[in-house]
């Protein structure tokens, strides 16, 4: 196993930011990610399980362990029936591939999550979701490295506690599992509207009225390429901000002074508010800060054009967040891990 020493963490991560890591090395099969557990339990050096990069930040010092890069392939169609296909995947493999692929099949159930960067085992972490659907939807199971145990465990979708940009793995979980494989049931058929209305309203415009995977697709990548930057071309983690929950009494406050406030009903007097509208509302979209500029089509991302390190997003971060917290009393949060 190849295990490489001091390099620099930021041609790892999209948003282009961080410090070094002692070791880089990585896995490409549940054999290496024992033996690199064991190894590195047995030395004292802690571990950093990594797939794209596209949702993780890194702070500029040195991360005195050893950032595992998951790179275990594979797919598989492993059931079918009149419905559906199930497919397992490598937790290595590139989401956006596995959706064109699946899409081409005819297949439908992530369509709408095209175009998202990132590897098929960290879709589960943060429980990608775009416009009207998310990977809960369609993921059965998923095989893991119990770091606890040191088995191979496998976890359902319900083990898997999904909510909204969240999981077991980056709550009480985090940095148990080290994902090796993800089961998916896709299905058969084409989709059916009413769609998210982002979407619903695009395909309007272009006069679609005949929905397929692939059309859909098509769409959804059209719709992000005019919201989400390139991270290739302008560096970024996607959207930095998770979208706002609050309570139902504090919405009904604010609507009496924002009545054109965007809010969504999430059942149990719980409501999502855009959290790039709020962050727009305070006069923040398009302007630059600490060499981070907030993304003049969406608000809720944040490129770095000229930052010097982890400190002017951290700066830039805070800025933002007060300014919310100041204006509607909501305080936003990090959508991006950090490696720590």
């Amino acid at each position: 196993m190849d295990i490489r020493t001091n390099i620099p963490l930021k041609q790892y991560l999209t948003m282009q930011i961080g410090g070094t890591a002692r070791f880089v090395t990585e896995v490409h099969s549940a054999e290496d990610v024992r033996t690199i557990v064991t190894n590195s339990r047995k030395e004292g050096v802690p571990f950093y399980i990594l797939g794209g990069g596209s949702n993780v930040i890194a702070p500029d010092g040195r991360y005195n362990g050893i950032v595992i890069r998951n790179c275990i392939m594979g797919y598989e169609e492993i059931a079918e029936d009149k419905d559906t296909v199930t497919v397992k995947l490598g937790a290595g493999e590139v989401w956006d591939d596995f959706v064109k692929r699946v899409t081409r099949e005819n297949l439908i159930g992530v369509e709408a999550l095209s175009a998202i960067p990132g590897t098929c085992g960290a879709a589960p972490v943060q429980n990608i979701g775009a416009y009207g659907q998310e990977i809960s939807d369609t993921l059965t199971e998923l095989e893991a490295f119990d770091t606890q145990t040191d088995e191979i465990v496998t976890l359902s979708n319900d083990d898997c506690k999904f909510r909204y940009r969240n999981s077991i793995f980056r709550t009480e979980e985090q940095g148990r599992y080290i994902i090796l494989t993800v089961t998916m049931r896709l299905y058969k058929g084409s989709p059916m509207p009413p769609f998210y209305s982002v979407l619903e309203n695009h395909l309007k415009e272009k006069n679609i009225t005949e929905y397929t995977a692939t059309n859909i697709r098509e769409a959804v990548i059209e719709i992000r390429a005019n919201r989400l930057p390139n991270p290739a071309e302008k560096p970024n983690a996607g959207s930095f901000f998770k979208n706002s929950m609050v309570d139902k009494w504090l919405v009904d406050d604010l609507l009496q002074k924002y009545p054109d406030m965007p809010h969504f009903d999430m059942g149990g007097r719980i409501y999502k508010v855009p959290t790039g509208w709020l962050i727009e509302q305070c006069g923040l979209k398009g302007k630059l800060l600490h060499g981070i500029r907030v993304n003049p089509a969406n608000a809720l991302v944040l490129i770095n054009e000229s930052a010097r390190g982890y400190s002017d997003l951290a700066q830039a971060r805070e800025a933002i967040s007060k300014a919310v917290s100041e204006k509607f009393h909501i305080h936003i949060e990090q959508e991006p891990l950090e490696l720590a």
